[in-house]
């Protein structure tokens, strides 16, 4: 089962990225454009807070549950785990940081939806959009500053 919701998790990663990516610069174009804000715009914006949604729900089940080194991570939550960058990484920092991106893109998605200029909901869709893909790209385990993972696992 860990290694199912494991592939899952690596694997809808993508649907986030490529999902943020697309919101993010249909706001930027809407926005700078000044057009209107089309059932697309919503669509892509629903898409991209959906994976992360998905992404999130993956992960805590990962981390609560299935995750070797999550339960470590919350059994030895004292200085030991904190001094381990692995463990830090993983226990902290990884779901602290995706945690908050799904309520940014969530905020950034609610927001845009209640305004109702057209060039604000897409100047609000790309400042909260962007700051939660910025986030997203950070804290994946690319292997630059944090440990590495597969691109794609199988």
């Amino acid at each position: 089962m860990y290694s199912i919701v494991l592939a899952l998790h690596s694997w809808s990663r993508w649907l986030v990225i490529v999902f943020g990516l697309i919101a993010v610069f249909r706001a930027l174009g809407g926005w700078q454009g000044r057009r209107a804000y089309l059932g697309a715009d919503n669509g892509m914006g629903a898409a991209f807070v959906g994976s992360m949604h998905l992404q999130l729900l993956l992960g805590l089940i990962l981390y609560l549950g299935l995750s070797p080194l999550g339960l470590h991570t919350m059994q030895a939550m004292g200085g030991a785990a904190m001094k381990n960058p692995v463990t830090r990484f993983w226990g902290v920092e990884h779901i602290t940081a995706m945690i908050l991106a799904v309520i940014f893109a969530q905020v950034g998605r609610t927001l845009s939806k209640k305004a109702t200029d057209p060039v604000r909901k897409h100047k609000l869709a790309f400042v909260w959009f962007t700051i939660a893909l910025v986030l997203v790209l950070l804290m994946i385990p690319w292997g630059i500053w944090n440990p590495a993972r597969p691109l794609f696992r199988l």
